[in-house]
């Protein structure tokens, strides 16, 4: 099978004319909104007709601007050095600062209408913006002087988003030294952090010293871009009247804070469960003092799941099947028609990552494919992201931006229909492996992701005061490291460079990118463990479910399945069915010493 994707329905080039006639057109398109708005938005006159004039020119922009930056953003990012790509991404980003003139003056406008609610009832189109429409009042309290938001747009593409591109540019040619079968080789970072999940024990050691040692190249460079970005962050935060970052990226999440500590007072609790994990997978693997960082994604027991990409998708279209007809068809057609770019090259980013494209009503999934059941898993985890996309495709564009929390709600559930589902037919040594696999991504995405929250608020705290240096970079990640994982990890080998390699804290409009995972890892197992009991009567009203997840809030969305997210209840009713798997695998691990 053919691991790199294809882009065609979007432009065969950079040199296409569908091309330079959409950019064309989207600068036109542009130009006419900002007369049209300087001309229409002085008065509350024909106030229906103005909100659905704006609405509609808004979408056209947007769905011609995503297809051109999703085209650009999406070449870059398997090929870091592609210039016509990062010139195209530089040029929309400076033409999107055209967008904020009018995208004030209709926010002020709007925030200034009286009884809105009866007006938006008298238009189909209105009423199916209603959310889009109220959302956007209650941010308008939030906004400077229309001068102010452009100067802000512009310096944004010369500040966080010109850092954040360096940061990018750093980690995806970073070439790391390592021998490898006594040859001395210059390998990808990704390639190289792949080796965490290899077999041989020395090669994941020596993998782990070559990387720490490798980022020594581009440490600097990095907290300067880190530092950059945060600094930035602060300041525009400040200057809105935002109570902090935090308050901001709730607000966006459109999430509150009681629903948030209630998420991180059952995440603490939980902690002692995986300390006990990760000490009895470090007596498994012959450590004393708690599992070194190296080893912490080592595979255990003697069934070594490998897989070809083409078995990789029988696997998981098969399991999917499972669960829903249409999830399943959904994978069949990613994966048959090139939707996925899963090849490890040079000059592609590390990680992995789901596009939505609603525009053409598909997606684009990058991941770096090296044939472990780890690999399965994320390919899995990826295109329930993009699934979340196919049920959002009958959605009006404006209806289709979902906020983060809730974006890895679908991610996680298409995990856990792959672990569950892989458990049943698999032998005792596979099952073993399984389920180790299961709560090693568990224990990223609520331990370690807890550290990445501790390490991002001391951050910005520190930030305040000023630029933060390596060392105060690495010691920050250390300690949150050792508060979150505990006794559970040797704290003589952790990783205290763990800022550099995620990029989630070089996005400047998205900070604490950490949160949003464990609140879609214990909302999916909350939701799977609903499915367990209602059966395909389950399987409606989660697609539903997604499909409304672009204009209600979080609490709402939430509703909908009859859970309350403000309750400590429910998150420890999801972290006690992981708990559960933690003693099952710790008796396993007992039998096996």
């Amino acid at each position: 099978m053919d691991m790199r994707w294809n882009l065609d329905v979007l432009y065969t080039s950079f040199e296409a004319p569908e091309l330079k006639q959409d950019w064309e057109k989207l600068s036109a398109a542009i130009e006419e909104l900002q007369k049209w708005a300087k001309q229409n938005l002085q008065s509350q006159a024909d106030a229906v007709e103005k909100m659905e004039a704006y609405i509609t020119k808004l979408t056209s922009i947007l769905q011609t601007q995503s297809r051109l930056y999703g085209f650009a953003e999406l070449t870059a990012s398997v090929d870091a050095k592609n210039e016509k790509a990062l010139q195209l991404v530089e040029r929309i980003q400076d033409q999107a600062v055209e967008l904020v003139e009018p995208g004030v003056l209709f926010q002020k406008w709007l925030g200034g209408l009286e009884q809105l609610d009866m007006l938006i009832a008298k238009s189909p189109l209105l009423e199916t913006h209603r959310y889009f429409l109220t959302e956007t009042v209650e941010k308008s309290k939030y906004l400077l002087s229309e001068k102010e938001e452009i100067i802000l747009a512009k310096m944004k593409n010369t500040g966080s988003n010109a850092w954040a591109k360096l940061q990018e540019m750093l980690t995806s040619t970073l070439l790391v030294e390592i021998t490898v079968d006594g040859e001395q080789k210059q390998l990808p970072l990704p390639v190289v952090r792949n080796m965490a999940f290899e077999k041989d024990p020395e090669l994941r050691k020596k993998a782990y010293e070559a990387e720490l040692a490798a980022y020594k190249k581009i440490e600097e460079s990095s907290a300067a871009s880190l530092n950059g970005i945060k600094g930035e962050v602060i300041t525009i935060t400040k200057l809105r009247g935002y109570e902090s970052a935090l308050d901001k990226t709730l607000q966006d999440s459109r999430m509150d804070k009681e629903t948030l500590d209630a998420m991180l007072t059952a995440m603490r609790e939980s902690l002692p469960a995986f300390h006990k994990y990760y000490r009895a997978k470090a007596k498994l693997l012959g450590h004393e003092n708690g599992l070194p960082f190296y080893d912490m994604f080592a595979p255990v027991g003697e069934a070594d799941m490998r897989f070809t990409y083409q078995e990789a998708r029988d696997f998981i279209v098969k399991h999917f099947g499972s669960f829903s007809e249409k999830l399943a068809q959904y994978a069949a057609r990613a994966f048959d028609n090139r939707w996925i770019d899963a090849e490890t090259r040079e000059g592609k980013r590390g990680g992995a990552f789901c596009y939505n494209l609603h525009v053409v009503k598909e997606s684009r999934i990058m991941s770096n494919f090296t044939g472990s059941y780890n690999d399965v898993s994320t390919l899995a985890h990826e295109l329930g992201h993009g699934y979340h996309g196919e049920c959002l495709v009958g959605e009006a564009f404006l209806n289709s931006d979902y906020p983060m929390p809730i974006a890895e709600t679908a991610s996680i559930f298409c995990e856990t229909i792959i672990a569950k589902a892989a458990l049943e037919q698999a032998s005792e040594e596979e099952a073993f492996a399984i389920l180790e696999n299961d709560l090693s991504g568990a224990g990223q995405v609520i331990v370690d992701i807890y550290s990445r929250y501790l390490f991002e608020s001391e951050l910005f705290k520190r930030r305040e005061d000023g630029s933060l240096s390596v060392n105060e970079l690495k010691a920050i990640m250390l300690q949150a490291q050792k508060d979150a994982y505990g006794d559970g990890l040797d704290h003589e080998v952790l990783h205290p460079y763990m800022w550099v390699c995620k990029p989630h804290y070089y996005y400047g409009d998205y900070n604490f990118y950490n949160f949003p995972y464990a609140f879609g890892l214990l909302f999916a197992k909350g939701l799977y463990a609903e499915y367990r009991k209602r059966g395909q009567s389950f399987v409606q009203q989660y697609d539903e479910l997604l499909a409304v997840t672009g204009k209600k809030k979080i609490a709402d969305v939430a509703a909908i399945m009859d859970v309350d997210v403000r309750s400590v209840d429910f998150w420890r009713g999801s972290l006690q069915l992981i708990a559960e798997d933690i003693d099952h695998f710790v008796s396993l691990a007992a039998s096996r010493r």
